[in-house]
This record gives structure tokens, C-alpha cells and sequence, in this order.
């Protein structure tokens, strides 16, 4: 980063005035009052509830069938232990998959309908007038300062070119651990102010302790902060929005009172990596298709993606207040995935909650590689599974309940997959090695024969196929019906292959995604927290001795199974060959999806490309001009400070107030660096003794700050 040139002293400063709101913790026991005003939802789309009783009761009606199916096929003899779990795990999946069947089949109808826009938001036409504040929050944890200020700058420059510009601030909101990315981030961030003019607009804060993660951060803010905006836009790390789609939302919230979130489709966008680019291709081809079905049958009780959403800010505060859940970590504390809960609270409380999936202007990164998936993965898991405590809450809607039940079925069905698979395998092991009892009921004449209907299963098999590819051919219809769609993506051609050519890929790496979380959720089950990671957003290139130490479980599992599966029959190995060649190929496979030249290779072919790769959207290529403009190596935060005093006198001006004596409490890692800076002979010297936590605590102290200062500035002890 380059040094800064301003006066600290004329800087203006980097907080506005505080303007306190309370957030009380909500109870999951015993609901708040709905007021009268919102006892009624006037956004409810008309006939939601016969939509509901389509989209669920389609799917109990599959579901009821095919396990009917799936019982006269083993109980051709009576049903045996082994065949008894398996029908009552295909239940539990096929529910899943027939749900997602059904709303998908509703999403297919609602676009090629032209199922409007929701709540009134149109794309495009001139911009609606905006007369109330929106606060834009970036809450950032260690990540890279140069992709969020110029993803920042370009979402500020395109606001400032529309008549809204003055309803808009921008709120950064560190959270970041890393001393050096601290010090990166507030160099930037002035930087960026000094770029754009944004001094009374463009605000930064760091938490000394990240309490309660990205939640408690926002919370934070809402509390202190949260009076003065009336909403609030929550974007991620890696998020990007046009100005259309901001002033937009802002004022869809003014226009609707009773709305209290608005959650927006996302694109995946900047994708390098081939996995990155599966994502990204597959999340533009089904994404659509899905999120029109959800909102078509969710109604005013959406939900929440934690991001790239805009929520009025006092109804967040009175009833989203998130309380700790009762025992220890993983499955207790601070809520890990608290969008879901967050958004059953405002719905508990009778405030709205819509998906507007067809307002587009909305981005965000997938992550390169298979490995830096299941990081977030493990994350979101332990999240997910904390719901389970939440489901039971008092007063929750019950579309707000399913929500949940589905986050933490995410990630139940990869074990229940897997067991499924074991099972179906256990039933032919033992046929072959325990001989059948011919006369369960006693004495006969007549032997009961244990016969499996081969043509009833075949059937089955593919019917249940059918069902959990149909959503992937719905997207695929939907796209290709609608021309200029269609040829955004590059005609019906490169369509279709790179619809065969995710689905091979991802068919492949479905087995290993399966064991992993598998793995995940007894690990969390059994008590290991997840903790908190950044996420890499970089390629996915990784060593491969790194994905062979990291996979070779599942190589070592795969040949496990592929050996039992054929000494028991060799068309049982056949039929399972898909699982088991995605598992024998699993360090190679992630070795492949992680790189960037298969990506690169498909792109110039023009596989896999999106509209938005295509035709790169202003605010996109903005974003990635300034990214490739940013100059300077990461340093050590001390040197960053001491070598630019101008940084310094600023870094100065953002320290939160000073411990209070014998009121706040001591920082023994304060007091331990303290003391080293006193023993140490030089500047180096210092540096060199002290660990990352005591960094953090001297530069939030002045006193150790000038302590430094001085060391560097005498002549070597």
C-alpha cells in the first residue's frame, strides 16, 4: 500500500455520531406480541396457501408411492431387519428429493409464466425516488482489504452517479484477528476515502473481540448505530451490487411497511477454477429455477441467506436478538448460521419476509476448490445443526420451522446417504453368507421364497433417478425457452454441454462430498467446534500430496466398498460404480476441479460461460480494474505504522477509548508485550518476541504504540 499523503489532523473521523437502538435478546420460550397493524401481511402473495398444499402435498404424495414401491419390492418374503432401515431411509430421502422435485416443477411454472418481479420491484426504467436512509454494512473477518475496497469503491462510485446518492452510507465492519490485515485494512480504507471523497460517507470500525462472530457484528452495530438508518443492507466479503439493485430495495422497504427483509438471488460470479466455474455455471442455469419456486410458494414467510439482503433496521432490532443456546460448544453458545433463525423471528414477530429472485444486480464468489467448500461446509454445518434447539421455539410460522428443518437436513441426508448405501449392501451380504429361513412362520407346506422383484426395482430406481435429476432438466427447459436468455449463455449448444459436463463432474465428486460431510456431522455430533476461518477466495490450487494426505480416506473407503460390492456380485458393483469411481478417483478429481487450467481451457471453448462472464456488468468490471490497480505487498503491522506516521497518527484516532483503571479488566497479553518491548534491544528485536494475540493488544494501546515509536527511532542498544 502505498504511503498515505493527508493531514491526520484535518481527517475526518472515521465513525459518524452514535445514534443508540436496543436490541433485546429475544426468548425462544415465549413469543412477543404481534401488534394489530401486523397481524395481517398484506405482501402474503394471493393463494399462497393453496400453492403450499401443490408444492408439500405433491411431495408427500411421491413420497407415500414411491416408498410403497420400494416395500413391494423387498417384501416379497417378509421384510428383514437390514430391509426394514432401508425402506425407512429411502423415506427420509426420498421426501427430500421429492420436495425439491416439486418446488422446482413450481419454479418452472412461474418463469415461463413471467411470474413478475415480486412486491412490485421492476428491473429496469428509471429509478424510484429514495427519501430514507440505508446504512450498507460489509462485515469482514481477515479478509483481503484490496478485493473489499474495490468492491466498496465500485458500489459507492455507482451510487454517487444516481439522484439517491445522499441516502446511502457505507459501513465497514472488521472483525479481523490478523494484526497486519488490520493495519492493511485501515490504510485502505483511508485510501478509499481519499479516492472517492467519501469522508462524511464511508465509515470503518473494528471490534477489539469478535463476541458472537459475524452475527454479534452486525448486532454491534445495530446497537450503536442503528437509530440513525432506517435500513439496513447486509452484504458479504465477496459481494458486489449494482445501484439499480440498492436504490431498488431501498425503496421497495419504503413503499411495503410491513416488510421486514428482502432477500435477492445472488450470482456467482469471477470464477477461475473449474470447480468455481461448475458452481458459478450451475448456480445461473438451476439457481433461477429454484428460487422462483421457493418464493412462489413461500410467500411473506422467505428467508434469510445472511447476505445481499436489505432489513429494516428497527424491526432487526426489536425482535432478532439472538439468544445463546443452552449447553456447550458445538451444539450450544453464540448461533452460528443465524440468518435462518433471524428471519423466523422477524416472521414470529409479524414483520414479512420475501425473496425477490428476479431483480437482478447481485454477486457474489464461490469457493475454488472442493477442499475450501468443505471448510464452509464444516462451518455452516455445526450452524445448521445448532437449529435443531431452535426448532422447537414458541411461535415461530410454520414455513419458518420448515426453513430450519431443512438447513439441518442439508446436512443430515450425507450420512443418511451413506447409510442408505451400507444398508443396500449389507442385504445382499447376507443373503449370500446366511442361508434364508424358508419357514418363518413354523412348519408349511408351502415355503416362502425370498425373492426381490427385479422389474419393480429397476423401475424405481430409475423413477428416483428421474425425480432428483428433474429439477437440474427443469433449469435447463426454462433457460432454453427463453431466446435472449439463451443466447446470453451462448446458444442452446454450449448450453447443453455444459449442462453434461456438470453434471458428470459433480456426479463424480458427489460421493466424496457425501463422506466428508458424513464425517463433519458426526465430528460435530461428538463435540468438535468448527472455530472461525476466513475463507479463501483466491485459486484452489492446493499440493497434491496435501489432497492425497487430506482424501486418501475416501480412495482407501472406495476400494473397500468396490471389493465387498464384488465378491457379493459383480452387478452389484456395477450398479454402484458411479459412487465408487468418484471415491477411487477422489485426490485426483479434487486435484483437477481445483485448478485454474481447466477452467481456462473450457472458458476459451466457451463451455461453462455465464451472461455475466460474457458481458461483464459496469460494476463488475470496475471492481476488478481497481483490484488490479492495487499496489503494495502485505507487511508486518508494525512496520506498516512506523514507516507511514501519517497512518499512524490515524490508526491512533480510530483506537476505542482506553481501559477504564480497576473498572475494565487487565489484557495479560497487553502487560506480557509490554514488557517485552521494554527488554528488547531494538525495534526488530521487539517485533521478533512478540506473538500475533500480543501485536493486536499493542496496537490497540497508545502507550505501546509510542513505546515503539521511540524504540525505532533510537540508535541501536
Amino acid at each position: 500500500m502505498d504511503s498515505l499523503s493527508f493531514d491526520p489532523l484535518a481527517m475526518a473521523p472515521a465513525l459518524p455520531g452514535e445514534a443508540p437502538l436496543a436490541m433485546p435478546v429475544q426468548s425462544l420460550r415465549s413469543p412477543p406480541p404481534v401488534p394489530a397493524d401486523r397481524r395481517r401481511v398484506p405482501t402474503s402473495p394471493h393463494g399462497v396457501r393453496l400453492r403450499r398444499i401443490a408444492v408439500i402435498g405433491g411431495a408427500l404424495a411421491l413420497t407415500v408411492f414411491a416408498a410403497y414401491q420400494m416395500y413391494l419390492v423387498l417384501n416379497a418374503g417378509g421384510l428383514t431387519t437390514p430391509e426394514t432401515a432401508i425402506i425407512a431411509l429411502f423415506v427420509a430421502l426420498v421426501g427430500w428429493i421429492a420436495l425439491s422435485f416439486t418446488s422446482a416443477l413450481a419454479g418452472f411454472v412461474s418463469l415461463v409464466a413471467g411470474g413478475g418481479w415480486g412486491l412490485g420491484i421492476e428491473s429496469a426504467g428509471p429509478l424510484p425516488s429514495v427519501g430514507q436512509r440505508t446504512a450498507i454494512l460489509m462485515p469482514i473477518y481477515n479478509e483481503a482489504p484490496a478485493r473489499v475496497m474495490s468492491g466498496l469503491q465500485a458500489i459507492d462510485e455507482a451510487l454517487q452517479a444516481t439522484p439517491a446518492a445522499a441516502q446511502f452510507d457505507i459501513f465497514i465492519l472488521s472483525d479481523t484477528t490478523d494484526p497486519d490485515v488490520w493495519i492493511e485494512e485501515e490504510a485502505a480504507f483511508l485510501t478509499l476515502r481519499g479516492q472517492t471523497g467519501g469522508q462524511d460517507r464511508i465509515f470503518y470500525r473494528r471490534r477489539p473481540a469478535n463476541t458472537a462472530r459475524k452475527a454479534g457484528n452486525i448486532a454491534e452495530w445495530v446497537q450503536r448505530f442503528g437509530a440513525a438508518y432506517p435500513h439496513m443492507l447486509i452484504l458479504d466479503a465477496d459481494s458486489v451490487m449494482t445501484a439499480n439493485a440498492i436504490v431498488r430495495l431501498a425503496a421497495a422497504m419504503e413503499r411495503h411497511p410491513t416488510v421486514g427483509l428482502i432477500q435477492t438471488l445472488p450470482v456467482v460470479v469471477n470464477a477461475r477454477t473449474l470447480f468455481a466455474r461448475l458452481q458459478q455455471f450451475a448456480g445461473r442455469i438451476y439457481g433461477p429455477l429454484i428460487a422462483h419456486g421457493i418464493a412462489w410458494w413461500h410467500g411473506a414467510e422467505g428467508n434469510y441467506w445472511g447476505h445481499n439482503a436489505i432489513i429494516r433496521t428497527r424491526a432487526f432490532a426489536d425482535y432478532a436478538g439472538l439468544p445463546e443456546l443452552r449447553g456447550r460448544k458445538p451444539l450450544g453458545g453464540h448461533i452460528l448460521s443465524h440468518d435462518f433463525v433471524e428471519a423466523a423471528l422477524l416472521r414470529r414477530a409479524g414483520w414479512a419476509v420475501h425473496m425477490v429472485p428476479a431483480l437482478p444486480g447481485g454477486y457474489e464468489e464461490s469457493p475454488p476448490s472442493v477442499p475450501d467448500l468443505a471448510i464452509r461446509d464444516r462451518r455452516w454445518c455445526q450452524g445448521n445443526l445448532q437449529h435443531m434447539a431452535v426448532l422447537p421455539a414458541r411461535g415461530l410460522h410454520l414455513v419458518s420451522r420448515m426453513h430450519l428443518l431443512l438447513g439441518i437436513g442439508s446436512y443430515l441426508t450425507a450420512p443418511l446417504w451413506l447409510l442408505f448405501l451400507l444398508t443396500g449392501i449389507l442385504i445382499p451380504v447376507q443373503a449370500h453368507f446366511i442361508p434364508p429361513d424358508y419357514f418363518p412362520h413354523g412348519r408349511s407346506l408351502f415355503p416362502v421364497w425370498p425373492v426381490v422383484d427385479p422389474v419393480r426395482s429397476m423401475w424405481l430406481f430409475i423413477g428416483t433417478t428421474a425425480v432428483l435429476l428433474a429439477p437440474k432438466l427443469l433449469g435447463l427447459i426454462a433457460l432454453l425457452l427463453n431466446g435472449p436468455e439463451r443466447r446470453e449463455f451462448g446458444g442452446a449448444t454450449r448450453i447443453v454441454a455444459g449442462v453434461l459436463i456438470e453434471t458428470l463432474v459433480t456426479g463424480l465428486l458427489a460421493p466424496v462430498m457425501m463422506v466428508t460431510q458424513s464425517v463433519t456431522v458426526l465430528q460435530t455430533l461428538a463435540g468438535h467446534d468448527s472455530g472461525w476461518n476466513a475463507q479463501r477466495r483466491d485459486d484452489g490450487s492446493i499440493p497434491l500430496a496435501a489432497l492425497a494426505r487430506r482424501y486418501w480416506p475416501h480412495t482407501a473407503f472406495g476400494a473397500l466398498l468396490a471389493a465387498a460390492s464384488y465378491v457379493v456380485s459383480p452387478l452389484l458393483s456395477l450398479w454402484m460404480s458411479p459412487v465408487l469411481l468418484g471415491l477411487l478417483l477422489a485426490v485426483p478429481l479434487t486435484a483437477l476441479t481445483g485448478a485454474v487450467a481447466p477452467g481456462a481451457v473450457l472458458r476459451r471453448a466457451g463451455l461453462l460461460a455465464t451472461p455475466e462472464e460474457r458481458h461483464e456488468p459496469e460494476v463488475l468490471a470496475r471492481a476488478r480494474a481497481l483490484m488490479a490497480d492495487h499496489r503494495g505487498d502485505p507487511t508486518h503491522a508494525i512496520r506498516h505504522l512506523l514507516a507511514d506516521r501519517a497512518l499512524l497518527a490515524a490508526h491512533r484516532a480510530m483506537l476505542p477509548p482506553p481501559r477504564r483503571p480497576r473498572l475494565d479488566p487487565l489484557d495479560p497479553a497487553l502487560l506480557l508485550a509490554l514488557a517485552k518491548i521494554d527488554e528488547a534491544l531494538s525495534l526488530d528485536g521487539a517485533i521478533a518476541s512478540l506473538s500475533r494475540r500480543e501485536t493486536a493488544s499493542v496496537l490497540l494501546n497508545d502507550q505501546g504504540l509510542a513505546r515503539l515509536a521511540d524504540l525505532a527511532d533510537a540508535p541501536a542498544r
